[in-house]
């Protein structure tokens, strides 16, 4: 982006990395500091040559075996986004692999010069968590505040907006078949975060010099059965809610996961999800309404699967 749309001289464009720049939350956020006309890299080993961005950014490899040339490809750069993480343990590659690989790149971001990272953790990490989810999480957060970076870590529960996983896959489910399965009695929360909210705070924690946690959640928090029964309302879906044992939850989505050839809903997440672990004790931080938003997206939304291992693990 040059100076005269910006309105700055060269010499004050500054550069950001983003790792995932064409993934979900990647893409906001390098979409809103294109727009404060700063030059952008990705770190992505999942380029999209049909992208918007394609030709926006620069785009580099996100090698870990690699540190010197990581690092190289940051040189020059005052701040890191960070969205790497795995969802689950896939094709050799465990939350363990995660944790070392953005040590790694902590470390890269270090020898080039970078001076704050802002990274996207999730809503109650802990290092004495049973779950490799959360325990990965709360080590790189600690990681973090131990490096010579300053840091902002935000800790998001469920994302939602156009191409999220997890909301829309429920409309889709809700759109397809006769029953709906919930683990239990439905009454653990979830509290979502729009994914253009997310990256206002992600791109203001890279504005700002201090050290912070913040979680990043919308302003409702919903019990799961709620949730599922607003998302079928809107929709119009006939689809009848059952309550099941998480046992028999965690059968069905392997079947479930075998028709579609992804991964719906792992046993870690089941648990996660039931201990209310997705849902934060602090005042909101964002302002928009997952209620509003599915309504005003009711003709669309689940009209296809989101598959995680198509975006992924495709080779």
């Amino acid at each position: 982006m040059d100076s005269e749309r910006t309105g700055r001289s060269p010499a004050t464009v500054t550069t950001s990395i983003v790792t995932g720049a064409f993934g979900f939350s990647g893409q906001e956020i390098a979409k809103r500091l294109l727009l404060r006309g700063e030059n952008v890299r990705t770190l992505t080993n999942h380029p999209q040559p049909g992208s918007l961005l394609c030709g926006r950014v620069g785009v580099s490899p996100l090698d870990f075996s690699d540190p010197e040339q990581l690092a190289e490809s940051m040189r020059g750069a005052t701040v890191l986004y960070n969205t790497y993480w795995v969802r689950f343990s896939y094709g050799g590659l465990s939350h363990e692999h995660a944790v070392r690989n953005t040590k790694t790149l902590i470390h890269a971001a270090e020898a080039a010069g970078v001076k704050r990272i802002v990274h996207v953790s999730i809503t109650n990490p802990s290092l004495d968590s049973p779950l490799p989810y959360f325990k990965g999480k709360a080590e790189l957060e600690q990681a973090i505040q131990t490096s010579s970076l300053s840091y902002a870590i935000l800790r998001p529960a469920v994302l939602f907006g156009e191409g999220d996983i997890l909301i829309n896959n429920i409309a889709f489910m809700l759109r397809r078949f006769p029953l709906f399965a919930i683990p239990g009695g439905g009454e653990y929360h979830v509290q979502p975060i729009f994914i253009d909210d997310l990256a206002e705070l992600a791109v203001d924690g890279g504005l700002r010099p201090d050290n912070y946690i913040i979680d990043a959640v919308g302003p409702e928090s919903y019990p799961y059965r709620e949730l599922v029964e607003m998302i079928r309302n809107a929709i119009g879906s006939k689809s009848l809610i059952v309550h099941l044992p998480p046992a028999i939850i965690r059968v069905a989505s392997g079947i479930l996961g075998a028709m579609l050839k992804d991964v719906v809903l792992t046993t870690d997440e089941i648990k996660g999800l039931m201990a209310d672990l997705l849902v934060s004790h602090r005042p909101p931080t964002a302002r928009t309404s997952l209620e509003s938003w599915i309504k005003s997206h009711a003709q669309t939304i689940g009209s296809s699967y989101a598959s995680e291992l198509a975006r992924h693990f495709a080779s």
